[in-house]
Formats: structure tokens, sequence, C-alpha cells
């Protein structure tokens, strides 16, 4: 009795750890994933909206109706990214994505503060080579570090009501995700300024 107790008890703990382990994998090794489904009807670097939630036919799984919708499939080889997006009346929300679906970080219009949400998006490396100028690293530049060279950021604008639908679909088409054009140049190795030598001292005469 204890022995089957204790086969059982195998068993589901196994068949729990390959079922997290699939989990946990799939978003890596599946063919048809977000970034592959949507890479035929996005640009890279720029904003593109999606078409309404239709029960026959959705780009994206779980899209809700009352929201307008637009993605920016980005790739930062090229430099980083500035992200501009104007907030509509009701509610606005940004949300960044690595190349396998993972949430690493996201914003709204209540937490930005301000009538547009604007932010840096570059990979660790190249954050780390920004001059370190007073100007470019204050705080009210928000730079936001990419996981990964590629991604998707997912822009959200709420119609409380359809009549409201094109107000909301109107202010993310005013968004823009582009590579900046005018980078900083990187930090440099500090070269010392030779001082020149003092001249001799006059002589006196005899």
């Amino acid at each position: 009795m204890i022995r089957l107790a204790l086969t059982i008890v195998a068993g589901v703990i196994l068949g729990g750890i390959v079922h997290l382990v699939s989990v946990l994998a799939l978003p890596r090794i599946a063919s048809h994933d977000a970034y592959s489904r949507l890479t035929p009807m996005t640009e890279l670097n720029a904003v593109t909206a999606l078409p309404s939630a239709d029960p026959s036919r959705s780009p994206m799984p779980f899209m809700d109706p009352a929201f307008a919708m637009a993605i920016c499939r980005y790739d930062l080889s090229a430099g980083p990214l500035k992200l501009t997006v104007p907030v509509s009346q009701a509610y606005t929300s940004v949300s960044f994505y690595t190349r396998s679906e993972i949430a690493y970080y996201a914003i709204n219009d209540r937490s930005a503060g301000k009538k547009v949400i604007e932010l840096d998006l570059m990979t660790e490396a190249q954050h780390e080579a920004l001059p370190e100028d007073e100007d470019i690293t204050s705080a009210d530049r928000l730079i936001i570090d990419s996981p990964s060279t590629t991604g998707l950021i997912v822009l959200k604008a709420l119609a409380p009501e359809p009549g409201l639908m094109a107000q909301a679909q109107a202010s993310l088409a005013n968004a823009s995700c582009q590579v900046q054009v005018d980078q900083p140049p990187a930090k440099q190795a500090e070269v010392p300024v030779p001082v020149p030598a003092p001249p001799p001292a006059p002589r006196g005469r005899r």
C-alpha cells in the first residue's frame, strides 16, 4: 500500500515537472508564435494598427473589442527606438514583450502623468554606451532596457462606448516608433592633456 502511494505521488510530481517544462518551453519552440503571425501584417520599427477584434478572424488571441490596438514590431540592431504615444481620452497603455513573448515592462497614461507617453527603448549595451551627460541621463528621459534585440510593443486605447472607437484609433494612428537617427556619441576614455614644461629660469648677470 505504501509502495503504491509512493508510486502515485512520484507520478504526479513527474507529470507536474513535465507540464511545467512544456509550458515554459512552448513560446521558444513554437513555429507560429505572435511575432511570426504579426510579421506579414506589420512593418519593422513602425506602428501598425490592428483590425478590430472579430471572433472569426483575430490576429492576436484574447483581443478586447473595447480597445483599439496597434503593434510596433521592433529590431534594435540598427539602434535605439524612440516611442511616442499620444494619450486617448479614456485610457492608454503600452506593453513590451521579448521575441519569445515574455512581458518585461508596461506603462499607462496614469503612471506616465503626461498627455504623451514618450520613452527610449534600447539594449543594455546601447544604454551603457550613452555618454555621462546630465542632460541626456536626466530623470525626465525614460529609458527602457530590452532584454532582447527583437520584440513587440503592444499599444492599447480604450473606447468606453462604440461611438468613441474612431477617437481611440485616431490617437494610436498618431503614435510613432522609429530608430533614433541622431545618436549621442558613445563614451570615450579620457585622454590626459599634456602639461607644458615651465620655461627655464633666467640666469643672473655676472
